[in-house]
C-alpha cells in the first residue's frame, strides 16, 4: 500500500506520518529530507525544483513493487504532484490513500509555524506568510482529512490510525484500488 501525505506546513502531517510508518513498518519518504540531500551536494543549491518528488516516486515505486508499505510525507500542494503518487499505485499495482492533514484554527497553525525550529540542518525557517502565500490546490480526489485543531498529538495519532483501518476497507471511496484496465 502506499500512503501519501499532504497539507500545508504546521499542520502535523510529518507527525502522524512517522505514526503510520511505526504502525505499519513502512519506508518512509519525506521531501524535505530528500531535497536537502540534493541540495546539500552543492548541484542544485537552490531551487530544486520536481527532482525531489521525482526521486521520491522512483524509490517509493520500486520499495512497494518489493512489498513494502511505504509512506510519503510532503506538502503535496499541487494536484499534478497527488496525479504523480497515484500513478505509482497503479505501477506498481497497490492501493492507494491519501491523507491531507489540516489545522483549522489559523492561530494555532501561525503559532505552530512561528515557534518550531527546523528539525532538518540548512532547513530555513518558515514564515507565516511563506505559507499563506503558498499556491494549494484543492484536492479532487476522495481522501482522508485529519484536522489537528484542538487535539493532542496522541489523539490525532489514534484518529488516524482508526480512519487508515476503516479506509482499508473494500467499498470505502477514501481508499483507491488501482485502475488496472487499459483504456
Amino acid at each position: 500500500m502506499l500512503i501519501v501525505f499532504g497539507g500545508l506546513p504546521g499542520a502535523g502531517k510529518t507527525t502522524l506520518a512517522k505514526a503510520v510508518v511505526k504502525k505499519y513498518a513502512a519506508v518512509y519518504l519525506r521531501i524535505d529530507t530528500i531535497e536537502m540531500a540534493i541540495r546539500s551536494s552543492n548541484v542544485l543549491r537552490d531551487d530544486v525544483g520536481p527532482v525531489g518528488y521525482v526521486s521520491a516516486y522512483w524509490v517509493a515505486e520500486e520499495n512497494l513493487r518489493l512489498g513494502q508499505a511505504v509512506v510519503a510525507d510532503s506538502v503535496n500542494a499541487l494536484q499534478i504532484t497527488r496525479d504523480s503518487w497515484a500513478q505509482v499505485a497503479r505501477n506498481a499495482l497497490v492501493s492507494l490513500v491519501e491523507v491531507e492533514v489540516v489545522c483549522s484554527d489559523a492561530a494555532e497553525l501561525r503559532r505552530r509555524i512561528e515557534s518550531r525550529p527546523p528539525d532538518l540542518d540548512g532547513l530555513p525557517p518558515l514564515t507565516w506568510e511563506s505559507v499563506c502565500e503558498r499556491k494549494y490546490d484543492k484536492w479532487s480526489t476522495p481522501h482522508l482529512v485529519i484536522d489537528t485543531a484542538r487535539k493532542s498529538v496522541i489523539e490525532a495519532q489514534h484518529e488516524l490510525i482508526e480512519r487508515l483501518a476503516s479506509a482499508n476497507q473494500e467499498n470505502s471511496p477514501a481508499w483507491r484500488r488501482p485502475n488496472y484496465s487499459c483504456e
